[in-house]
């Protein structure tokens, strides 16, 4: 709605007291201060379950106020190796995680804003043409297939130069700005929003503005020395223009990131 305020945060990775610094810069989520979260709430810091529990419970107080997406994170193979299996395991239980997958098959894929801003965690597409429907067509109450346009939208990345690449991670693709000048030509939309991948200060405006990635896990793992990020609107007839808050990270209890990981990745 027009002059009201609207926040979209990237990968939390388990990050809780990060998150919580996330609430004290911004207010906590409300009907006046709603959120969007655009996956990968869990995995690699060692607090998963407390954000993916937050969340969730500001998801409860405020159902259209609070947006979850999915993220590649939220998967059974990812979870399995990157901690939050173990970690929801090691504090509650078994069947405490087999909900946790179940709720996490039901997530959204994407989110369009003010019909203009697609909001997405990886990215655009291995193939041309795809439209809006084609996303919203998606059987997305499964866990993620290794190719095609679900695999591609949780795991996509951009690149600087023109046309497609296969992916560095193996799976999803590397897309160029025309890709993302020609999906947004095809869908009538302005920009894309998505996260995925760390960066030094928390964002990145790529591909002439029309694709910005946003992270919001500073110093990501302990390690890495980054800037988080999230990015705000204040609603517009005509258009969403984003503004970025940066952050450092805040301390946090002595629970090294990946410690509930599976034993081949908690050793590297």
């Amino acid at each position: 709605p027009k002059g009201k305020k609207f926040t979209v945060c990237g990968d939390i990775h388990g990050q809780f007291y990060d998150l919580l610094n996330i609430f004290k810069l911004n207010g906590y989520p409300s009907e006046d201060n709603p959120y969007l979260f655009n996956g990968d709430v869990v995995d690699r810091g060692s607090f998963s379950v407390e954000c993916i529990l937050v969340l969730f419970a500001f998801k409860i107080l405020y159902p259209n106020h609070l947006f979850l997406a999915r993220g590649n994170h939220e998967s059974e193979t990812m979870n399995k190796i990157f901690g939050f299996e173990g970690e929801v395991k090691e504090k509650y239980s078994k069947q405490m995680y087999d909900l946790f997958t179940e709720v996490f098959e039901c997530l959204p894929l994407a989110h369009c804003l003010n019909k203009k801003v697609l909001v997405m965690h990886g990215g655009l597409f291995s193939k041309d043409n795809v439209k809006l429907d084609d996303i919203r067509n998606i059987d997305r109450f499964r866990q993620p297939p290794e190719d095609g346009l679900m695999c591609d939208i949780l795991w996509s990345d951009p690149m600087p130069v023109k046309g497609r690449l296969p992916s560095k991670r193996g799976v999803g693709c590397q897309f160029g700005p025309d890709i993302t000048e020609s999906f947004l030509k095809l869908n009538n939309l302005d920009y894309i929003i998505r996260s995925h991948e760390v960066k030094d200060d928390g964002y990145e405006v790529a591909h002439g503005g029309k694709c910005i990635t946003v992270f919001s896990a500073p110093n990501y793992c302990d390690r890495m020395g980054n800037l988080g990020a999230f990015i705000t609107f204040i609603g517009d007839d005509d258009e969403l223009i984003p503004k970025y808050t940066t952050f450092k990270e805040v301390p946090h209890p002595d629970k090294k990131p990946m410690c509930y990981s599976s034993n081949l990745f908690s050793m590297m």
